[in-house]
């Protein structure tokens, strides 16, 4: 008998739903949070141990145990027991140290890897499972998605495939996928589906407008972190709003409910898998998260509650417009009125009318250095107009003085 003990997400939900196409009702799968694996894998253990080890596989997917429960694998292990720790996160690196443990941050090809895709190739190696074109197509949609490569892709499919997940029971998507799975041909959505998904994305949309005017920054240790509080849509919100504001190093979405922290960047010189495993998490170098522990709560939370939202810049613009040598309006947020342009080859910052010794090679390092230290925003035409209407006056009465 086979046992899977995975994630609940899609990536690891995948990993259950290629087992089921792998051993059929020969495989017992249990679905985990992060904190809930190693309590459900000792469980196991003493199970094994009661009924004679070697009569059972067991088989870790997408998830990392405590160290005492790794030390209890290994004994498991030494005595015969059968079992393979397969994952993709940085963080499991070590347990390639284990004859048992098969982490892999990317494939042999160096495509990004994703649990259900090293799954996948472990079952075809060992001729567990055959390939088909519907497996393949399925296990490559959930890659993509778990490893942010789709948007980049243009494989809107992948993001849909996750907003199906979440739109029903993983019961449900579970017997949806496997009989999809078993028919054979390529992997497709029905037409019910679309028209649920086509639902779903305008409501999505809806919900990251709002939560766009939520967003605070602040410095937490050296990062300078966008924090907003949402309990759905994780993936899609922090990639918004790290476009929208690429001058923060990461977006951190904090889910009180779930006592979850999510951190997610855009930028290749941020690891937030590092900055997870500050407070004991882990994951991926652009999407990590944690559990809410009390430093998590302290520094996100209770420390950020005063902050006012960041305000966003104005869109809808055909004159005060970013990047412009002839300059670009900002203001701060106790009012102060910022003019950034080009001079002698360099941008250069005039704050109320007053010029800033900071000279920057590009645009985008000024606006930059703006946003990170004073949370300016861009502002709209009439105000622009205003602003250079006030300067005309004021040039026009010293010239009267003189």
């Amino acid at each position: 008998m086979y046992h899977i003990y995975t994630h609940n997400d899609l990536d690891g939900v995948g990993c259950g739903i290629i087992a089921k196409c792998a051993f059929g009702t020969n495989v017992e799968v249990r679905y985990n949070s992060l904190g809930g694996v190693s309590q459900q894998v000792e469980r196991f253990l003493e199970r094994a141990a009661e009924k004679g080890i070697g009569s059972d596989f067991l088989i870790i997917t997408d998830l990392s145990v405590s160290e005492d429960t790794e030390q209890l694998l290994q004994a498991y292990a030494a005595e015969g027991g059968e079992l393979k720790l397969i994952d993709h996160h940085k963080t499991a690196l070590h347990y390639n140290t284990h004859p048992w443990g098969s982490v892999h941050v990317e494939h042999r090809d160096g495509r990004p890897a994703a649990a259900t895709s090293l799954l996948y190739d472990y079952l075809i190696r060992q001729r567990l499972l055959e390939p088909t074109e519907a497996l393949d197509d399925f296990v490559e949609l959930v890659r993509l998605y778990d490893t942010w490569e789709w948007e980049n892709a243009g494989r809107q499919q992948a993001k849909r495939l996750n907003d199906l997940f979440y739109m029903v029971s993983i019961d449900e998507f579970e017997e949806k996928m496997i009989s999809r799975l078993q028919s054979g041909g390529p992997f497709e959505f029905d037409e019910f589906e679309k028209k649920l998904l086509d639902l779903e994305e305008d409501k999505i949309e809806r919900y990251i407008r709002r939560k766009r005017r939520e967003l605070v920054q602040t410095y937490i240790g050296k990062e300078c972190a966008g924090i907003v509080h949402a309990e759905s849509y994780h993936s899609e919100l922090a990639s918004t709003l790290g476009k929208d504001h690429p001058h923060l190093d990461y977006i951190a979405i904090l889910n009180m409910g779930g006592r979850k922290m999510s951190l997610r960047t855009i930028h290749d010189d941020v690891d937030v898998s590092e900055i997870a495993g500050r407070y004991g998490g882990g994951g991926h170098a652009k999407a990590s998260g944690c559990t809410m522990t009390e430093e998590v709560y302290r520094s996100f939370v209770a420390g950020t509650f005063v902050l006012e939202p960041l305000r966003p810049d104005a869109f809808r613009n055909r004159y005060n417009l970013k990047g412009q040598e002839s300059g670009s309006l900002f203001e701060s947020p106790d009012g102060a009125m910022i003019f950034v342009s080009m001079e002698d080859n360099e941008w250069v910052v005039e704050w109320n009318d007053a010029m800033l010794k900071e000279r920057f090679g590009s645009f985008a390092e000024a606006e930059r250095f703006l946003k990170r230290k004073h949370k300016v925003w861009l502002v709209r035409d009439d105000q622009l107009v205003k602003w250079l209407t006030g300067k005309l006056k004021r040039y026009r009465m010293s010239e009267k003085d003189e």
